[in-house]
């Protein structure tokens, strides 16, 4: 479709509106409203124009597990988002002094990226392309 442009936002359910504003606003995003609409959603927002609407109805019984990327079932659906970065060695610095965990580091064929987890166990990959 010539129609589309890009990605606008993406969704990622979470269980505390409080919790998930401070992760993402330590990586640099902005809290711009919410929670509105019948969901309900916040919207945080990054100087890249990075979008993401954190849907605030995660069931308190949900497991805390990521279904989609942990145990043996491989279930259909999103399994990340990745961020383009300019610097992997100095993002991979400055999230391990913001305290997060990365849970995986790979180099593939010029490519660097790394990998950690929000709060709800939501997987971000960090990537900086080769030749860049």
């Amino acid at each position: 479709m010539e129609e589309i442009t890009g990605i606008n936002h993406v969704g990622l359910r979470v269980r505390d509106l409080d919790i998930s504003r401070a992760f993402y606003e330590k990586l640099g995003f902005e809290f711009i409203i919410g929670p509105v609409g019948p969901e309900p959603v916040a919207i945080v927002e990054h100087p890249s124009g990075v979008n993401f609407n954190l849907i605030l109805n995660a069931s308190d019984d949900a497991p805390s597990s990521n279904v989609l990327m942990e145990g043996s079932v491989k279930y259909p659906g999103y399994t990340h988002i990745a961020l383009e970065i300019t610097d992997a060695r100095s993002a991979a610095q400055n999230i391990s002094e913001l305290g997060f965990t990365i849970t995986e580091e790979v180099e593939y064929k010029g490519a660097i990226f790394f990998f950690i987890r929000d709060p709800d166990n939501n997987v971000i990959e960090f990537h900086q392309p080769a030749n860049s």
